[in-house]
């Protein structure tokens, strides 16, 4: 009979780097003899992993722990895994007492060991390495929740140091597989099925193979000579390493995604070396005429943060100017957040909570004017989607393109799309983040 304390509840906060881990991580209990659940009710063992990246997903977690701090006297275990992990160490058992496990993402190829001081009775277990480690995590027990996409992580870390973000302090150093072991999974992947691969890393074209055989990009057509392979993604992109043999790539292989991230975070010079991003304005557009001289149309999107200490209302109208010159496909906009240890705390010239909130709602929708734009630009195309789900309420199936954008669709009577597969679909509408389209039949 299954010990009811072998059952964990895992929560998952965060990018896709923490959805991976966290694939990952499950598999690595489930080779351990644990049974995941589905409650916090159910489980013997609560795990949260977590996001620092911005304050509102650090607190969230902790007022989780408050929310289920009662069912500790059940003889529940909890435990806090990932960026805010690392990034408060110990310190979240004082903050925290009910918690028995904290494990950063550096530390996780350390878990099973880490198991069996908890089973011992062990009420606090960490695993915290440094930025000096040269592990990667990786096994063979990644349990992956989506039968036909699927993440492979090939670069862990990050050594960029932007004076915002707290990654290279929670994260650790930058760290590579072998293109080989690369390929190896790309390879078991198709075996078992998956026909979309997504190549994962804080800064994932700041691969550096350690057995030397191969660039990013060419690991990048690599993977996607793999047979059975029908899409490979990447992300996130930094544009120091954003070089001309990347698109090169995309346009030599078919398999390669119509999409690229390129986050510019700012569009003013000034405020980009203030926060320590290594490229100027203009070396950034460079990047982005190499992307739009592509023989295929690639989509681009990106990231920005407003309200960057000391940015001044001449220097977010550049920002507004880029979004118009560059027309990206989507931009995840942010608030600039103070993070722990990161060299913007030092910074004067704080911008007001309310200024960054103004600058945020005008960018977000001069961008949904472009979006619109962007997207109407695809009604009357015939687009291969790869089939998601179904709405039912709606009558409608949905599916994603190659430049990853959702594409609800109609099917004609008695014809029942295959999940996971791919169909040509004829665009007949468009909204500012979505298409609306037809099966062809």
């Amino acid at each position: 009979m299954l010990d009811p304390q072998k059952t964990f509840y895992l929560e998952i906060f965060g990018c896709q780097m923490n959805v991976h881990d966290s694939e990952k991580v499950i598999g690595t209990l489930l080779a351990q003899g644990y049974r995941r659940v589905s409650t916090v009710e159910e489980a013997g063992l609560v795990l949260y992993n977590t996001c620092s990246i911005r304050d509102k997903a650090e607190q969230k977690v902790f007022h989780r722990l408050a929310d289920y701090k009662k069912l500790h006297a059940q003889g529940k275990r909890f435990g806090v895994l990932g960026c805010v992990a690392q990034q408060e160490g110990e310190k979240i058992f004082e903050r925290a007492p009910h918690v028995s496990l904290v494990c950063g993402s550096a530390s996780y190829r350390n878990l099973p060991q880490m198991l069996v001081q908890l089973e011992a009775g062990n009420q606090r277990v960490t695993g915290l390495d440094d930025r000096e480690t040269d592990e990667c995590f990786e096994t063979e027990f990644t349990a992956r929740t989506n039968p036909h996409r699927g993440y492979i992580t090939i670069i862990e870390g990050c050594d960029k140091f932007c004076a915002y973000c707290v990654v290279p302090f929670t994260r650790g150093k930058e760290r590579s597989r072998t293109s080989d072991s690369v390929l190896l999974e790309a390879r078991q992947m198709a075996d078992l099925g998956y026909s979309e691969i997504q190549l994962l890393g804080q800064i994932v074209n700041s691969y550096k193979d350690p057995s030397g055989k191969m660039t990013f990009a060419e690991l990048l057509a690599a993977v996607g000579a793999v047979s059975g392979i029908r899409r490979v993604r990447f992300t996130t992109s930094h544009p120091r390493h954003f070089g001309s043999d990347i698109v090169a790539a995309i346009e030599s292989a078919p398999t390669l995604c119509d999409h690229v991230h390129l986050p510019i975070q700012s569009g003013s010079t000034r405020v980009l070396a203030a926060m320590q991003r290594l490229y100027s304005r203009d070396e950034y557009l460079e990047r982005v005429a190499w992307i739009r001289a592509a023989r295929r149309e690639i989509s681009i999107t990106t990231d920005i943060i407003v309200g960057f200490p000391g940015e001044t209302e001449a220097e977010f109208e550049q920002t507004l100017s880029l979004l118009e010159e560059v027309e990206f496909d989507a931009v995840f906009g942010f608030k600039y957040s103070p993070r722990p240890n990161t060299p913007s705390l030092h910074l004067p010239d704080l911008v007001p909570d309310e200024e960054k909130a103004r600058r945020l709602a005008v960018l977000l929708e001069q961008q949904r004017g472009i979006q619109k734009r962007c997207y109407q630009r695809h009604v009357g195309q015939v687009i291969e989607v790869m089939v998601e789900g179904q709405n039912v309420a709606r009558g409608q199936w949905t599916g994603r393109t190659s430049q990853n954008k959702v594409l609800n669709f109609t099917v004609p009577n008695g014809v029942i799309p295959v999940v996971g597969s791919f169909i040509p679909t004829l665009t007949t509408g468009s909204f500012p983040n979505s298409l609306l389209g037809e099966m062809v039949v």
